[in-house]
């Protein structure tokens, strides 16, 4: 490119910014959000539910999650359970795809068998958790509608400026008719999400919190503050001792391996 071309672009640059529609620079926050997430490969972490009804009586889960990064696909998950004893050995598989239905499998050690979760059920508590399954399973950019609605400050941390939009699911089968959500402009990080239910009524906040750098290169949330308005429920969801490329492949994200998981 010679100098003259290169300074036109450059004072093309600022007017195409500003020609951008809100569809698109939604799209493309999602999109950088997304980037930013991409290349771990695989991961392992521990994790803690604590559960709290509207009287504020707590009840706690302790469980490890593994994930796989696959190359032309949606991300694996695996979640399995350990304490207390009246849960434990109960594990979530999840395929998330980039177009078609996602698929989720949950084991239940007292029935010894695998159940597979239907689209119709996917809005469904998971063990009794204000996450729902559908809110665990990996999001997939090209699975939404965008619309960017306003920069502001952080409600997680007024210091760091937010980029909020809206994604509605494409699938009709969702449980929410759209979701809001805060990512800060420095790292594209989640840092809250609001759900809102069929009739489009605000349901459930979830706030991502605590964010640390691992490898220099991953941003993974301490913890994960899911609350529901309508009932007064909300779990928190604690995260620690996350690792990279451990090593796990597409075997350990089988049914087969979700029934030999615990």
């Amino acid at each position: 490119m010679n100098r003259l071309a290169a300074a036109l672009l450059a004072l093309a640059l600022p007017v195409l910014a500003l020609a951008q529609t809100p569809e698109e620079k939604g799209r493309e926050i999602a999109e950088r959000g997304a980037e930013r997430e991409e290349g771990y490969g695989d991961s392992l972490a521990a994790g803690e539910m604590i559960l709290r009804d509207a009287g504020g009586q707590e009840s706690q889960r302790r469980f490890h999650s593994s994930s796989l990064e696959m190359a032309d696909d949606g991300d694996r998950t695996l979640m399995v359970f350990e304490w207390p004893g009246d849960i434990e050995g109960t594990a979530l598989l999840t395929h998330a795809h980039v177009v078609g239905d996602d698929d989720q499998w949950l084991y239940l050690p007292a029935l010894k068998r695998v159940k597979r979760i239907s689209s119709s059920n996917k809005s469904g508590s998971f063990v009794g958790s204000e996450f729902s399954y559908e809110d665990l399973v990996p999001a997939e950019v090209e699975k939404f509608t965008y619309l960017w609605l306003r920069d502001e400050p952080c409600p997680t941390d007024p210091a760091l400026a937010c980029h909020v939009y809206e994604r509605r699911a494409i699938d009709q089968s969702s449980g929410y008719s759209r979701e809001v959500i805060w990512r800060d402009q420095d790292a594209y990080r989640i840092q809250r999400t609001d759900y809102y239910d069929r009739r489009d009524a605000l349901l459930k906040t979830l706030t991502t919190d605590g964010y640390q750098l691992y490898n220099e290169k991953y941003w993974r949330p301490d913890s994960m503050l899911m609350q529901n308005l309508l009932t007064g429920k909300s779990t928190l969801m604690l995260w620690s001792d996350y690792e990279f490329s451990t090593g796990l492949n597409e075997r350990d994200f089988t049914t087969r391996a979700l029934e030999r998981s615990r």
